[in-house]
């Protein structure tokens, strides 16, 4: 490790770009290409990479697959190790091949970022940074708070102006020194990296390559419950972009590797009203274009300028994958069967692969031999606004009468 005046860098570790190839030493506070102005990804040093299935941690079995020199255990939360359920009542409902959810709201802030804030959290902790902060209004906010507390590091959390209150409670309850920012959204993620270079504060933001390393554990995790299998289809949602760019790493990790010869058809989901990358991908372009006046119901991934929205387009074309977006009414009608069904209570946002599977199963033909992921990537209990649109019958009887009106409802 080499402390260069305002940074420290990590020799063995390195970033890449995957536009231009050009290669860098890992520096937490330099992650988008001085070239190409796209995030980089990390490129670690050769090695052979195995599993450590018999490791009690998540992050300790893939560990050889991730830019940890180390494992604490003590900064670890308990993320990972989250069920991959079989749908069956959903499946018989849509006639669909045999579909699994990856219920990642059981991670210990409810969401799948608490993998990608574990792992750069590890690292922070090892090159002795001391301020690490994110740019959020959500899920992330609340994990780097924990994850911060948990490491007592000093933790800042920079908030929309108009961030609703039970949000800020979320991620205030840890503790985190928290300011609302008035102004554009996407100048201040651009804000927080200079700041952070500025005064040594890492910001690990929503495509921080390191953040992306922990998404990458999913993938393996998945392959492992499935006996050593590929999915032929891996349905996640897409707001920057981080994730979705985690999860195909993985498998083509597993597929250098040898573990397997296939991959996963890719299928990044979006919301119609806010879906840059969507239609970029419809439109056969390269590159996406900020998505003006964007509304939709699922606020978790209404990112109308994602800075990974391009690494992302480029990694699906390349893998022969695709990227949908779905309409409100589609989410909303998604996300009450998986709980009315299969007992999950998923945020909007992760009720959109569910939709996008009915939609596309609907546009062509799926063997059922094919095997189905759809990763959940937030509880609902984070939403509750939304259900504020459902209608949920509450019947109501005196003591008295309470045999006589369940034998009248029929329970």
């Amino acid at each position: 490790m080499q402390y260069t005046g305002h940074s420290w860098v990590m020799v063995m570790d390195r970033l890449e770009c995957l536009f231009c190839a050009r290669r860098y030493p890992l520096d937490v506070f330099e992650i988008f290409c001085p070239f190409c102005h796209e995030p980089m990804l990390i490129s670690s040093t050769p090695r052979k990479r195995s599993f450590a299935l018999d490791r009690s941690l998540s992050l300790e079995k893939y560990q050889s697959f991730l830019p940890l020199a180390h494992v604490t255990k003590t900064l670890s939360l308990g993320e990972g190790d989250t069920p991959l359920l079989p749908l069956d009542r959903v499946r018989r409902k849509h006639h669909l091949p045999p579909v699994y959810a990856k219920n990642e709201t059981i991670n210990p802030t409810q969401s799948f970022k608490d993998r990608g804030t574990a792992v750069a959290v590890q690292k922070a902790v090892s090159l002795g940074i001391k301020s690490i902060g994110t740019v959020s209004t959500g899920n992330m906010a609340g994990s780097t708070a924990a994850y911060g507390a948990r490491a007592g590091l000093r933790t800042i959390v920079l908030l929309k102006a108009d961030t609703p209150p039970e949000k800020i409670r979320a991620a205030g309850i840890y503790g985190p020194i928290l300011l609302k920012v008035r102004g554009d959204y996407g100048e201040l993620f651009a804000a927080s990296l200079e700041i952070g270079r500025k005064h040594g504060i890492y910001f690990m933001n929503s495509i921080d390559p390191l953040r992306i390393e922990g998404y990458k554990i999913t993938g393996y995790e998945i392959f492992q419950q499935l006996g050593g299998r590929v999915p032929r289809y891996l349905f996640v949602p897409v707001s920057s972009g981080g994730h979705l760019i985690g999860l195909m790493r993985a498998f083509l990790d597993l597929k250098e590797e040898g573990f397997t010869e296939e991959l996963p058809v890719f299928v990044g989901v979006q919301a119609k009203g806010c879906s840059p990358v969507a239609r970029a991908f419809a439109g056969g372009k390269a590159r996406y274009s900020s998505f003006p006046h964007p509304a939709t119901i699922a606020h978790a991934i209404s990112n109308p300028a994602p800075p990974g929205g391009n690494l992302v387009l480029k990694l699906v074309r390349e893998n022969k994958g695709m990227v949908m977006a779905v309409t409100d009414a589609e989410i909303l009608a998604a996300q009450r069967e998986l709980a009315e069904l299969e007992g999950i209570f998923a945020d909007p946002a992760s009720a959109t692969v569910l939709a996008a599977l009915i939609k596309l199963s609907r546009r062509q033909r799926m063997s059922l031999k094919d095997e189905v992921v759809l990763v959940i990537t937030g509880s609902g209990l984070k939403s509750m606004e939304t259900t504020e649109r459902l209608n949920i019958p509450v019947h109501q009887t005196s003591l008295s009468r309470l045999e006589k009106a369940l034998r009248t409802i029929g329970a």
